[in-house]
């Protein structure tokens, strides 16, 4: 019975942690993989036109959205992914955000030149929107820093040409939620509407 108890609450903390972390929990259990949680937009009102992972291109970049996921910043999910990747915590959107946003998204590099960058970049390259002139801000994972192209949140990045990188980004977000799009700036503009107007 003790056995038994044990083994279900170590499943239940796997799933917590696959659920917010880096990698996927039916891997990290050893299981037979099941239907992936891709959002949880319809939460915050949001009714999807498409279905993610969503693509854009644009001058040789690829950007893939594979997950998003919205928590209250109080939440527990973000209490883990604090301590697990040592968000900053310094600036009034850092300390005081209303939403942690949490996203896995692909990188791919299919010009002819090395792309590097950080978080930062890709912020300032795609944009997260949920209502008209509100941002999404990204929030730096300082256990991250001394790290190029992790798997589990993204510090910075270096991608040779052909070369692609899969990780997670967190923002901050204290706007509403109207619709969800993206958009790439990067040798020219794309958008890509996942819930729209």
């Amino acid at each position: 019975m003790l056995k038994k108890f044990f083994v279900s609450a170590v499943s239940a903390a796997i799933l917590l942690v696959g659920t917010v972390g880096g990698y996927d929990s039916a891997h990290a259990a050893g299981a037979a993989p099941t239907a992936i949680v891709r959002d949880n937009l319809s939460k915050y009102g949001l009714k999807k036109d498409v279905e993610l992972p969503v693509t854009v291109t644009s001058g040789g970049l690829s950007y893939t959205l594979e997950k998003i996921m919205i928590f209250d910043s109080t939440s527990s999910e973000v209490k883990q992914l604090k301590k697990l990747y040592g968000f900053q915590d310094t600036g009034y959107l850092y300390t005081n955000p209303k939403y942690f946003i949490w996203t896995k998204m692909t990188l791919s590099n299919n010009t002819k030149q090395v792309l590097t960058g950080s978080g930062n970049t890709i912020a300032n390259t795609i944009y997260l929107s949920f209502q008209d002139g509100q941002m999404l801000d990204p929030i730096w994972p300082m256990n991250k820093r001394t790290k190029t192209n992790d798997p589990e949140a993204l510090w910075g990045y270096s991608l040779a040409p052909g070369q692609k990188v899969t990780s997670y980004l967190g923002y901050g977000y204290n706007g509403s939620f109207n619709y969800f799009a993206f958009r790439m700036f990067f040798g020219g503009y794309v958008e890509k509407y996942v819930v729209k107007q």
